[in-house]
Formats: structure tokens, sequence, C-alpha cells
């Protein structure tokens, strides 16, 4: 934040930390933004949303609201933000836009019954062994999902194409998603990506989202369905 008020004196900055797998942290997360913006004496509205939540446990853990912590923090919480925060995009004085951070590894999810044991992660409870990385697949593709919903109803509105909904899958990036990961499955991992050239930097990996977040408003498609940046 230091560097934006460096490049803008009149930039109103303010970090909030919530907790995307507790649906109590995410309602005090938008009472405290509601009385920030009331404070700063700003619009009461937001322009741009970006999910970017996402973990990859290797151990099943519940949500205090019991549902799985993978698929709570992947899909959940983003879903929860999104719908409470939904009314303050709407009432945005300009064009408004979400940009959900999906991952294609959801293309390994195929002829599966999407039902709610899954949407909660709570049939994998069940599971004598934590399939940690079908938890994220099935989490990336319900995220991909609720977008395309979400783009669907909003154009169901009196004001469609007030609100935007985009996807952005960022590629490979190395970060430290894979921390609870072996040492050496993760290294091989980031080799294997790094000799077929697919291997980011989180400076290379961000631009896919930049694009979905900045660019300009599309007219044409999008007015019939939501947009994939890859």
């Amino acid at each position: 934040m230091e560097d934006i008020r460096e490049q803008n004196k009149d930039a109103h900055l303010k970090g909030f930390v919530v907790d995307l797998s507790s649906f109590r942290s995410i309602l005090e997360f938008k009472s405290s933004l509601e009385k920030w913006l009331m404070d700063s004496d700003m619009h009461s509205s937001i322009q741009l949303l970006i999910n970017n939540e996402g973990i990859l446990a290797t151990s099943a853990r519940p949500t205090a609201e019991g549902y799985d912590q993978m698929m709570g923090t992947n899909y959940l919480g983003a879903f929860f933000l999104t719908k409470l925060l939904l009314p303050l995009l709407k009432t945005s004085p300009v064009g408004s836009r979400i940009v959900n951070v999906t991952s294609f590894t959801h293309r390994a999810v195929f002829g599966a019954q999407i039902n709610e044991d899954i949407v909660t992660g709570k049939c994998f409870f069940r599971s004598k062994e934590y399939p940690c990385a079908r938890i994220y697949q099935y989490s990336k593709l319900c995220l991909l999902l609720f977008t395309y919903e979400l783009h669907r109803q909003l154009n169901l509105d009196n004001k469609p194409g007030q609100v935007s909904v985009l996807s952005a899958h960022p590629g490979m990036v190395k970060t430290n998603i894979m921390q609870e990961v072996p040492f050496s499955l993760s290294s091989i991992a980031y080799l294997v990506f790094r000799v077929l050239g697919l291997l980011q930097s989180p400076e290379n990996g961000i631009n896919s989202i930049l694009d979905a977040a900045l660019a300009p408003s599309v007219s044409s498609p999008a007015a019939d369905s939501a947009i994939e940046l890859e």
C-alpha cells in the first residue's frame, strides 16, 4: 500500500483481514468494509471484486460450519462473500466486475455428480484417505460453474451488464500453495512445469487476472455467456 500512496497521494487505502473458511469472519469483513466506506465519505459501492482465494490442504479439517476446509475456502467462502457484496457491486455508479480465479485442474473432473455432499466436502470426511488433489479440482469446478450461473442470473436483471462476471486461470505459478505437500513431490512438480516452460513467477502469473479485472467491457459474446481467460 505504501507504493500506491507514493504514486497517488489522494488514494484512500485500508487493509482488512478475512478468513474465507469462516462465514462469521466474512460477515465481520462486510460490516467493516461498509463502515469504512461510510466513514471515508465515499460512495457505498464496489467496482471490482477479485476472488483469489485458494489452499491445497493435505488433511481433512472441518470449518466452524462443519464443511471441508478446502471446499470452504476455495468455493463456499468465495460464493458467500460474493453474494454478500453483490448489492454494493450493483449500486456502483459505473459498471462493476467480479473476477473468480479458477484453475485448469477442473478439467480433470468428468462424469461426476455434483451434489450437496461434494459441494460442502462432507463426503470426503468419510474417505479412508483424504483425496486432496480431487477436492481441489472439485472446488475450482464449483467456482467456475458459479461464475457461469451468476452471469446468467445477472443478465436477467433490469440492468444487464451492470455487473460483469469473469473467470481467470493464471496458469502454473510458483507460490506457497503447495506448502503442505512433501518437499520432494512439490520440487518434482515445479521442475516438470519449468522444463515444459509452463512455470511462471507471481509477477507474470498475475497478468491474466489483471486482464480480466481491467480490460474494457466486452459486448456481444459476453451478453450471453461468461468469459474464461487463460
